[in-house]
């Protein structure tokens, strides 16, 4: 069978394919397409390896090879190295509102027979209140995660009334941040 896409590399092309393998020091998927297309090369002076060959070879599929050949004659040799981009579109499950309604609940007094909110308690909660359909516990913590950074950051302001407890990415507690917040409600200068 005939190829359809050619891969014609230059001098210079050639010459920074083989210096990225010789050297190793890329991601393993880059020198693979890296390898793919010093094989396929048709240029004058070039391997020009059949797909099954190249397959073969490398111990790779041959839809892999094609789709390098392709991508390199379609979109040029970066595009060939980089990662595809995910074409899978992801819906936000809570919108502004609904992230300001989490962090209220997350505010309030945790459930009776709780001495606190668990990600997955508030996430069961935010379904039993029918602001969603459905809510995973990850979708909360990465919420909470991004309301947080923000109030260390000092780019959002919350009420000094709410008892809530804040926590860094490591854990530990933001001492400083109720304090800033509280001294900031009662009209002072965060310390």
């Amino acid at each position: 069978m005939k190829k359809r896409y050619i891969v014609t590399l230059t001098e210079e092309e050639r010459g920074l394919l083989q210096k990225m393998v010789s050297r190793g020091k890329a991601a393993a998927r880059k020198l693979m397409h890296a390898r793919i297309l010093l094989k396929a090369d048709a240029s004058p002076g070039g391997p020009d390896w059949s797909d099954a060959r190249i397959a073969e070879g490398l111990e790779i599929g041959r839809a892999t090879v094609e789709r390098v050949r392709k991508a390199f004659v379609e979109e040029g040799l970066e595009a060939a190295l980089a990662p595809r981009k995910s074409r899978r579109q992801y819906r936000r499950k809570l919108d502004g509102d609904g992230e300001a309604y989490l962090v209220a609940l997350a505010c309030s007094q945790a459930p009776e027979g709780r001495s606190r909110w668990t990600l997955r308690l508030l996430a069961d909660r935010m379904v039993q209140l029918e602001v969603v359909d459905h809510l995973s516990h990850e979708t909360v913590r990465q919420v909470l995660k991004k309301r947080t950074q923000a109030m260390v950051e000092q780019t959002v302001v919350h009420s000094a009334a709410g008892e809530c407890r804040i926590r860094l990415e490591d854990g530990r507690r933001a001492g400083g941040v109720q304090a800033a917040v509280r001294s900031e409600a009662a009209g002072g200068v965060p310390g």
